[in-house]
């Protein structure tokens, strides 16, 4: 009961826009994770941006249970297997941006679509982290049952083999 665990990965791609460029962006992440994408549309209208409420302006997908761990481990990888300590959260998340689309293995360089970065976000559980989040019997997290950021640290290490810099 103690043993953390990967609970979803998301995987955004914010574009700022929709159209063809959105469409490239959508058929690059499903290629990636294997998974369909959501459209992320805008919550507010933002003129210095162009930005109009409702619109679509990204894409995200998120994975869970063996695709997020073989996802994650492409991802770190690209990274060098080293992470920042400033991208951990209190709560046992931390996130990261992959710059290039093309640095994932079977992904090549298209001119007419572009280059794509996208964000990576992990949440971490252990398990009975239900207790909190069930509608009937709501109680508190036991402040034992909670994360934190050195026991993420000691899972990224021993799961992943990443180094937290």
């Amino acid at each position: 009961m103690r043993h953390p665990k990967i609970d979803k990965v998301t995987v955004n791609i914010s574009l700022g826009e929709g159209g063809q460029k959105l469409l490239n962006a959508e058929d690059i992440i499903t290629k990636i994770t294997g998974q369909k994408p959501v459209r992320t549309i805008a919550k507010k209208t933002r003129p210095a941006f162009g930005i109009k409420k409702g619109e679509p302006i990204g894409c995200k997908v998120t994975l869970r249970k063996d695709a997020a761990k073989k996802f994650l481990q492409s991802a770190l990888a690209i990274k060098d297997d080293k992470l920042d300590k400033t991208k951990l959260d209190e709560k046992g998340n931390f996130s990261f941006g992959i710059e290039e689309h093309t640095d994932f293995p079977n992904m090549q360089y298209d001119p007419e679509v572009g280059i794509f970065g996208m964000d990576v976000t992990v949440s971490l559980k252990r398990p009975g982290h239900r207790v909190g989040k069930r509608k009937i019997g709501l109680q508190k997290m036991p402040r034992r049952q909670r994360l934190s950021k050195e026991e993420t640290i000691v899972f990224l290490k021993e799961e992943f083999g990443v180094e937290v810099v």
